[in-house]
């Protein structure tokens, strides 16, 4: 370097070292931060929310993030997160932190000394640290069903009033992969929140709302609640971190202030400038002089300081600018600064589904990820509820075996990132291992409450025993080894089926059987019929492969049928039936007959034994035609399987399909390796159709005598991916009908919303994905209709669907994937499972339901089967000696008044002794507004006849999550105003007031009401 220049350089730093203000040694040596929160009108005031998202399973297993281990796969700690926040937030009480997941905080706290809780409840008391969303996790919206959303949030809730008498008031969904309506108005408006926020939307939706500055919006979930279950809803203008330049972490690159005018680099005003120009840059796409900087993202703070350091000379810096206001905050205080603003608000209804980030990248795939964790999530999920209930019944005892472990389990499986299937392997095992610990030990306290309640109190003999109960949780690959031995030593198997609806049901059930003398008697000891139907090749492969992957053993007996027989079980109740060997010469089930077509004979055949007739071709081999004889419909419909390959992200666009994204490249019918065969069973009380569509897919069709509609239940895998190439599994039901691009699916399980293909409501929808991108969550199910049909499908767990053509629905049922989508889980979705052999792709065995209606006339099949899909029949097996049980033991039960039964529109979606002996009792309306015209009124439910052996001496209404009294809760609620001409609603329906003496809850269509009810005891049941 020329050493004219290099003087000059010298010159130059010379002068800018001593052109600043001398200050005393003294005076550098410590700066006081002036951190005081307060807002300014008039300015833009910029609250900065220290946040981190701690994913209760995602990478590693919530313990594994919990204190640190694996971090070979990610250096996550949500101890460290805790420690040392609490560290921070005690140095100075201006700071603020927000934590939202009561899984990690129950762990961490359990481990603090009492010193440390009374610190930390005094940093809660006074505000700086504030639980937000407050349930158990950051549950997915998608995937997840209404009843779990409601437990698992009652769980997180409970525990923060317990321990900090706090109700937390705002909701925080900042990672879900797009929103669903139940979110807005039940789990948000219902549990008495007064915003919610979150950050991912379509791309081509938040472009649209960034230039119209609609990010913030008041949100109406429900048609039929309207504005009486609104919420505030903001939606942050990028993601859930911060600007760039602004993230603190140990390693991070935004470029720290360094205010020691001593030192090298000083850049105060250069910082200041940054944060100025990021605040304005937010503050011209956002409504009010109000704006949140989300300051954290997933598992930060795991040292605080260098955060709240941070923080802190921006605040103090910004604020002695004073072009923009800069404080501490949380999203309460956020929220109660844009009520006072007194601005009006968009409106938003409907939903934010589907999501995608980019053009080719639509989050639809997951809907369906991990079909066998899903399945297993909604058949606990009906456990839980069925085993509370018969806790209620039986007393709750302070002591093990209780519901606890599964209450547990079940809430972190809601995780966004459980239930939805993103997780990694080792991960999706955790939850499931959880998910059986919990069960096994509820699976004892079903025992033991179902040996309580049929034991005869009259029998002075029987005072000392106790009858032993068992159950299969295997019974949905055939295995069920109390049902296959008992009968094959004489003995008879006891059969004792819980029904945990408020409403008297008759199916047909089937348990698994060795011999084929057999013989069913009823709770007063007649001959009922029953019909065996023997196991196919398929499933006794699927049986014996799958016993011996999960128990490490091959099944002892062989089991050759399926006996099917009719049961009748009272509300919230219980009937015994007997299933015992058939003398040579006495009656016995009638055996199925067989028949099987084929060829290219043009033959056409039915089955079904009632009203409901399924034609078929037998030369195409597939249904044909729809025929109900009772109320005349009569269709034409076809069902088929196809698969999408996988997109593997090697063409101009990187993007493959995977856990998160669904982008299929081509489309592939199924079409059977030879000519398909049709083998028909028909018995008295059903007939069912089995196909082999290919090596991998084969599905039986069954109709019931007593039902009217069509049960689906397909067996998928191992899925082949020799080929190189990914495969995502579909089945089509197609119909003649003209749908004009418009279907319905559920949301959570609720409400049905409109869906029209290639349409937003919200923008003006650019397609890239045709397919993709018309796909919804389906929970509940989907339907069509024309100008005189519906075709209503129904599903056993969450699955991904469509209406891609006119007249016809589309459901993903399986995926097995070889490429990673490239959304942070780094791990291909191919799921496997392992015998000593050696391992194989996932098979699934799942069921779906559907029917055809006249228009109008589909609602009510679509709620109360629903219900009935949601709630099985929950089956438990003893064995006797003789003919002395129903004698002996109480063999029919009601927990309600025998005379009474709930309404038809009506669901008990939760009852539950609480520790403090007082009941909580959920009641739901199953109906929206309009959606049927004789259960869309008005339904009420006796409280006496629903307890009829207690006395009840308060009822007390509390929010969704009972947490707080509504009507506390109603007078706290924020009334937001919306904007421009909104459409004068008709008057929102709502169940009034409980008058104590007549005791009668009124619930209008859509409505959940939530009671804590104080009962005294007068009677034990069965005394």
């Amino acid at each position: 370097m020329p050493r004219a220049i290099t003087i000059i350089l010298y010159l130059l730093l010379f002068a800018i070292l001593f052109a600043r203000p001398v200050v005393s040694i003294a005076e550098s040596s410590y700066i006081e931060y002036n951190t005081t929160q307060r807002i300014i009108p008039g300015k833009i005031n910029v609250h900065l929310v220290p946040h981190s998202h701690d994913d209760v399973g995602w990478l590693k297993t919530v313990d594994q993030y919990y204190f640190g281990g694996n971090n070979s796969i990610r250096g996550a700690c949500v101890q460290n997160v805790l420690d040392s926040v609490i560290s921070a937030l005690l140095e100075d009480k201006s700071r603020k932190f927000i934590y939202v997941e009561m899984a990690f905080f129950q762990r961490w706290w359990r481990q603090q000394s009492n010193a440390k809780k009374i610190k930390v409840k005094e940093l809660v008391n006074s505000g700086q640290l504030e639980f937000i969303n407050g349930a158990m996790c950051m549950h997915d919206e998608a995937t997840a069903h209404y009843i779990d959303l409601i437990d698992q949030t009652t769980l997180g809730h409970k525990y923060i009033k317990d321990e900090f008498g706090q109700t937390p008031r705002v909701g925080w969904q900042i990672d879900p992969f797009g929103h669903s309506a139940v979110q807005a108005y039940l789990l948000g408006a219902e549990l008495g929140f007064d915003s919610l926020f979150f950050a991912r939307i379509d791309y081509q939706d938040r472009a649209k709302r960034l230039k119209e500055k609609t990010l913030e919006v008041v949100w109406q979930g429900s048609k039929s609640l309207g504005s009486s279950s609104q919420i505030f809803t903001g939606i942050f203008p990028r993601h859930y971190d911060p600007p760039d330049g602004f993230t603190f972490e140990i390693n991070d690159v935004s470029p720290p202030i360094q205010d020691d005018i001593f030192l090298f680099d000083y850049n105060v005003q250069e910082r200041v400038n940054d944060f100025v120009a990021a605040a304005m840059a937010q503050a011209n796409v956002t409504r009010t002089s109000h704006i949140m900087w989300t300051m954290g993202t997933d598992f930060r703070y795991q040292y605080a300081n260098s955060w709240f350091r941070q923080m802190d000379k921006f605040i103090h810096y910004v604020n002695q600018d004073g072009r923009v206001n800069a404080l501490y905050s949380t999203p309460s205080i956020y929220t109660d600064a844009k009520y006072a603003a007194n601005e009006q608000w968009p409106l938003k209804t409907d939903d934010f589904f589907p999501y995608a980030d980019k053009p080719n990248a639509y989050w639809t795939g997951y809907f369906t990820s991990r079909p066998a964790f899903k399945g297993y999530v909604r058949v606990l999920s009906a456990y839980y509820l069925a085993a509370r209930q018969l806790e209620f019944f039986k007393g709750r005892s302070s002591s093990r075996p209780n519901t606890d472990a599964l209450a547990d389990a079940l809430a972190i499986a809601q995780h966004h990132d459980a239930v939805s299937g993103t997780q990694r392997q080792h991960v999706a095992a955790d939850y499931a291992l959880r998910l059986s610990i919990g069960y096994m030990e509820a699976e004892k306290l079903v025992s033991s409450a179902l040996a309580s309640l049929t034991k005869s109190r009259s029998s002075t003999e029987q005072e000392n025993s106790v009858t032993s109960f068992l159950q299969c949780p295997l019974l949905n690959i055939s295995f069920c080894p109390p049902s296959e031995a008992a009968l094959s030593d004489g003995k008879s198997l006891v059969v004792v089926i819980y029904n945990s609806l408020g409403w008297k049901r008759e199916e047909t059930i089937r348990i698994p059987v060795s011999t084929s003398r057999v013989i069913v008697k009823d709770s007063e000891g007649r001959e009922i019929e029953s019909q065996l139907l023997p196991l196919s090749n398929s499933v006794s492969h699927i049986r014996s492969h799958y016993v011996k992957a999960y128990l490490g053993k091959t099944p002892r007996e062989m089991v050759k049928y399926w006996v099917a027989f009719s049961v009748s079980v009272p509300p919230l109740g219980f009937s015994t039936y007997v299933v015992g060997a058939a003398k040579e010469t006495g009656p016995s089930s009638t055996i199925s007959t067989v028949r099987t077509y084929g060829g290219s004979n043009n033959t056409t055949f039915e089955v079904g034994q009632g009203n409901l007739k399924l034609l078929y071709s037998a030369d195409e081999g597939k249904l044909t035609r729809y025929v109900n004889s009772r109320n005349l419909v009569t269709a034409f419909a076809e069902q088929s399987y196809g698969y999408y390959s996988g997109n593997d992200g090697t063409d101009k666009d990187p993007q493959a399909s995977g856990a998160y994204v669904f982008r299929p490249n081509r489309t592939f019918s199924i079409k059977s390796e030879s000519q398909t065969r049709l083998t028909v069973l028909r018995g008295p009380l059903l007939d069912e159709v089995h196909q082999q569509m290919n090596s991998w897919i084969s599905q039986v069709t069954r109709v019931y005598k007593g039902k009217e509609h069509a049960e689906v239940e397909f067996n998928i895998g191992p899925i082949p991916v020799d080929d190189g190439i990914g495969k995502e599994i579909t089945t089509q039901i197609k119909t003649t009908m003209k749908t004009n691009s418009t279907f319905y699916t559920d949301s959570n399980g609720r409400d049905f919303i409109k869906r029209i293909r290639d349409f937003r409501k919200d923008w003006d929808l650019q397609v890239n994905q045709p397919v993709a991108g018309n796909y919804y969550p389906i929970n509940l199910g989907i339907y069509l209709q024309d100008d005189s049909k519906e075709l209503s499908v129904l599903v056993d767990r969450s699955v991904g669907g469509s209406s891609l053509v006119d007249g016809q629905i589309e459901l993903m049922l399986h995926r097995r994937l070889i490429h990673d989508d490239i959304r942070g889980v780094g791990e291909v979705l191919n799921e496997t499972v392992c015998v000593p052999e050696g391992c194989e792709g996932l098979t699934i065995r799942g069921k779906f339901y559907l029917r055809i209606d006249h228009i109008g006339e589909g609602a009510k099949w679509r709620r109360t089967v629903g219900q009935e899909i949601y709630s099985p029949l929950l089956l438990a097996f003893s064995e006797q000696d003789g003919d002395d049980w129903m004698s002996s033991h109480v063999p029919t039960f009601s927990g309600i008044d025998p005379s009474y039964s709930l309404p038809d529109n009506v669901a008990i979606i939760t009852l539950q002794e609480l520790e403090n002996g007082k009941v909580l009792l959920r009641l739901a309306h199953l109906y929206e507004t309009g959606e049927d015209k004789d259960y869309s009124v008005m339904a009420s439910v006796e409280l006496k006849k629903l307890f009829p052996n207690k006395k009840i001496t308060k009822v007390t209404e509390m929010t969704l999550s009972a947490n707080q009294e509504r009507a506390n809760m109603e007078k706290k609620r924020l009334a937001w105003k919306v904007e421009g001409s909104v459409e004068e609603e008709s008057k929102v329906q709502r169940g009034g007031p409980v008058d104590p003496a007549k005791l009668v809850v009124e619930l209008a269509p859509m409505e959940i009401r939530t009671f804590v009810i104080d009962v005294d005891y007068l009677q034990m049941f069965g005394a």
